[in-house]
């Protein structure tokens, strides 16, 4: 009997460990609760390794030594096929290459609100020499203001803006997305669709920029709503609403869009992530290190916010802030080369 419930609950543990690692083979990765668990592979591969020592331990104990060993098997596999997902996309690179003439640098950072200051967002703007910023939860006065002290700099940035519920007084920061975009890129205006919030991601907003000319990629500032067991529904709808800004074309997608690579399964095309556009930082070495919460470790959080590119696109390097400046997200900025 005792042999028998040991074998059951390894075969559990074997599903368990499968749905885990890759619940996408399962269509589960935007189901609660896997899609909250793979979210931080990091917790989930120290996971699989405390449950590897507690079977080591177990193995000592000589009734039950054979179920031990069948969840060691498990538990080193999980752990295994978790470390390759996570070399293949990248454990930290904390470095970016030389800026180039044709190269652009994009910066996205959730404030927020006021929990980083406009002079600490100026000071990475300039160290980072951003071309493109996205800050969700940032307001149009704080935007104002990193922008007059970048012009004092020699640095100058036009600012454009999306708010919802303008007509309510002291509003939660979350309904506001600022964006810089640097004069050299041309101009850019938001989209009347996104200011009215006619299409737009559902209670958080997010800010399509197109160039004025014709000339230049479309800038989609992305916020998406996070995936509380409440918002499942309209989190899986923001990410559809975000896949569909990104059709054949030169765009770039910038911001906190709530998911990882393993949530955005059923919304790439044409080896994209999100619709045609491809995730920097998972190409790029850092695919694994978590912006959010900032409180945890990098490589215990999970890696919700983005830069995605389309394919004209080529990435060449990434980089998270180790300080967060106070804010719950860390920020992060990446260097694109135009292909041809």
């Amino acid at each position: 009997m005792f042999r028998l419930l040991g074998i059951l609950l390894t075969l559990l543990l074997a599903i368990a460990t499968a749905i885990v690692v890759w619940p996408q083979f399962f269509r589960l990765e935007q189901t609660y609760p896997f899609a909250q668990l793979v979210a931080a592979r990091g917790l989930v591969l120290g996971g699989f390794l405390a449950v590897a020592v507690l079977s080591l331990l177990l193995l000592l104990v000589r009734p039950l030594r054979g179920f031990a060993a069948s969840v060691l098997i498990v538990a080193l596999l999980g752990a295994g096929a978790t470390g390759i997902i996570g070399a293949t996309r990248g454990f930290g690179d904390s470095s970016l290459p030389e800026k180039t003439d044709s190269s652009i640098r994009v910066l996205t950072w959730n404030t927020a609100g006021e929990a980083v200051s406009a002079d600490e967002i100026a000071t990475q703007i300039l160290a980072q020499s951003a071309d493109i910023v996205s800050l969700p939860e940032t307001s149009q006065s704080v935007g104002e203001s990193i922008a007059i002290l970048l012009r004092d700099q020699g640095y100058p940035m036009w600012v454009h803006h999306v708010q919802y519920r303008p007509d309510v007084p002291d509003g939660p920061q979350s309904w506001q997305t600022t964006v810089l975009v640097s004069p050299e890129l041309g101009d850019y205006s938001v989209i009347q669709s996104s200011e009215d919030g006619s299409s737009n991601t559902g209670s958080v907003p997010s800010a399509v920029l197109m160039p004025v000319d014709g000339e230049g990629p479309t800038i989609v500032a992305v916020h998406a709503v996070a995936p509380r067991l409440e918002e499942m529904d309209l989190w899986r709808s923001d990410l559809q609403w975000i896949a569909d800004q990104c059709p054949q074309g030169d765009v770039i997608l910038a911001g906190d869009f709530n998911a990882t690579v393993d949530h955005m399964a059923p919304f790439g095309v044409g080896g994209g992530d999100m619709g045609y556009c491809r995730d920097v930082a998972s190409r790029t070495g850092n695919g694994l290190v978590g912006t959010w919460p900032s409180s945890l470790p990098a490589l215990a959080g999970a890696p919700i916010d983005h830069v995605m590119a389309s394919p004209n696109w080529r990435p060449t390097g990434s980089l998270i802030f180790e300080d967060a400046g106070g804010s719950d997200h860390r920020g992060m900025v990446v260097q694109l080369e135009p292909v041809g």
